[in-house]
């Protein structure tokens, strides 16, 4: 509702730091309106874009590989380039996002993702391949560093965090979807050296929806805010908050951003956000790492181990796997107020730790249902264990610094991702493929760890910035 609060007169810099930090709070603490759940589900939509391109190129390698007849190291090199152009994108496009707004993000990103993702139907080499991949990875890693920074800003707190774990239900769509279209093509006789370019491609259409969904929003009334933009905070909070925020002058101001140092002193100058900060960092790259080793080479390890005949069997194998993440990956965030982000980050990791055992056990011995159950199940707990990661990063950071936070947080997905991409298929020719799953296993058991020794219960939390660390730029 409206406050009949007396308008603020702002003298000094410093004061004026105090009033944007004052109305971003009190826009944190209120009760979203469904203008702020549909830009929810936009911005989270987001993710299967950049699970189709990830992981549709999973199931096209073999095609791939019988036109350029690339090394091991260079295959690696392809499935990870866009985690590596990722790196940049994280970093740079949360950066731009506390500067230039979420919006103007948004729409470039998606511009980008359009022009580039058709290209690599056209590459005659792999390193065109390699270069273009590269590229992507910008646009995509800062569209959802912003995409979470735009959630935690634009719904209610309890929302934001269901909203915000539903990262991992997103990628499982988006991976269902691309195993299904390469599935079809297959069995409609398209030429393979065809289909693994059309499949990559086919990325720019949802890119395209989503960018026409976009066209109409507008940034968050908190980065309106916290940039000085009152005139259309006010605006923007009257429709997504029924929040007039009367203590806002009617005008425009310029407010000094602060810098990556300041971030992370905030970060690092409350217990809370601390130790929340670094274990999702610590979860980012668990799950990225565990998953992007398994996971994303789940269909070659299927075809190693003798379970699937064809390259067909092994797309419809791993589909149904992967729709039973999608299961997990909208019930996880369901459960989270009941049993909190501990718990969803143990039982998450837990499960992925003992699945994992049991599928480098099931490789040894050659069972190939013991094989199946356990990628089952490792699917059901790695797409809990990666539910809140980001999420977390992104409720505790403080509301000026929060896209930064998120770009920040997803440097490590993506330099996890890229690491074991581009070193797991060289770990298993170099020890097999069960020892490489009894590996990988270690990395979920960090996680476990973390999220028992080191997450404090953050569900429900609300970020402050006080005045004496606001004044610190």
């Amino acid at each position: 509702m409206s406050s009949p609060t007396k308008p603020f007169r702002a003298t000094t810099h410093a004061e004026l730091i105090a009033l944007s930090d004052q109305a971003a709070h009190r826009v944190m603490n209120s009760q979203g309106t469904r203008n702020g759940q549909g830009v929810g589900w936009l911005m989270m939509s987001t993710i299967l874009v950049e699970s189709w391109d990830i992981y549709a190129i999973s199931f096209l390698l073999v095609f791939v590989k019988a036109d350029f007849h690339p090394s091991a190291l260079m295959l690696g090199l392809a499935s990870s380039a866009v985690q590596l152009g990722g790196l940049l994108g994280a970093v740079f496009g949360g950066w731009l996002a506390d500067r230039l707004g979420r919006r103007w993000v948004f729409i470039t990103t998606m511009v980008l993702f359009i022009v580039l993702a058709p290209l690599q139907g056209f590459v005659t080499s792999m390193w065109q391949l390699v270069a273009i991949r590269f590229l992507l990875g910008f646009p995509l890693s800062s569209d959802l560093a912003s995409g979470y920074a735009y959630i935690m800003e634009a719904m209610p707190r309890g929302t934001r965090e269901v909203m915000g774990n539903r990262k991992q239900g997103m990628f499982a769509i988006g991976e269902v979807l691309a195993i299904t279209v390469v599935t079809v093509m297959l069995v409609a006789g398209v030429d393979h050296s065809l289909l693994w370019r059309i499949g990559l491609a086919l990325g720019a259409l949802p890119a395209l929806a989503l960018l026409l969904g976009r066209l109409k929003i507008t940034d968050t009334a908190p980065s309106l805010i916290l940039r000085g933009k009152f005139h259309q905070a006010k605006q923007v909070s009257r429709v997504m908050f029924h929040d007039s925020l009367d203590m806002l002058p009617d005008q425009d101001f310029r407010i000094k951003r602060p810098s990556t140092a300041n971030f992370l002193r905030s970060i690092w100058s409350d217990p809370v956000r601390r130790r929340a900060s670094i274990f999702g960092w610590i979860s980012n790259a668990a799950q990225s790492a565990s998953f992007g080793a398994f996971g994303f080479y789940l269909p070659s390890v299927l075809a190693v181990a003798g379970i699937s005949k064809g390259i067909v069997a092994t797309n419809l194998m791993t589909g149904a796997i992967y729709c039973l993440a999608a299961v997990s990956g909208f019930v996880g965030p369901q459960i989270t107020s009941r049993i909190g982000h501990r718990g969803i980050s143990q039982w998450g990791f837990g499960i992925s730790f003992v699945s994992l055992l049991l599928a480098a056990f099931a490789l040894q011995l050659n069972v190939g249902w013991l094989l199946l159950l356990a990628a089952a199940a490792m699917m059901w707990g790695q797409y809990w264990a990666g539910t809140n990661g980001m999420t977390v990063t992104a409720m505790v950071a403080p509301t000026r610094y929060k896209a930064t936070a998120c770009g920040f947080g997803y440097v490590f997905v993506k330099l996890a991702s890229f690491v074991t991409l581009f070193l797991f298929p060289l770990l298993l020719e170099a020890t097999g493929t069960a020892a490489a799953t009894a590996i990988v296993s270690l990395i979920a058991l960090g996680g476990f760890l973390a999220a028992r020794y080191i997450l404090p219960e953050v569900y429900g939390y609300v970020e402050s910035e006080s005045l004496k660390t606001a004044q610190t730029y």
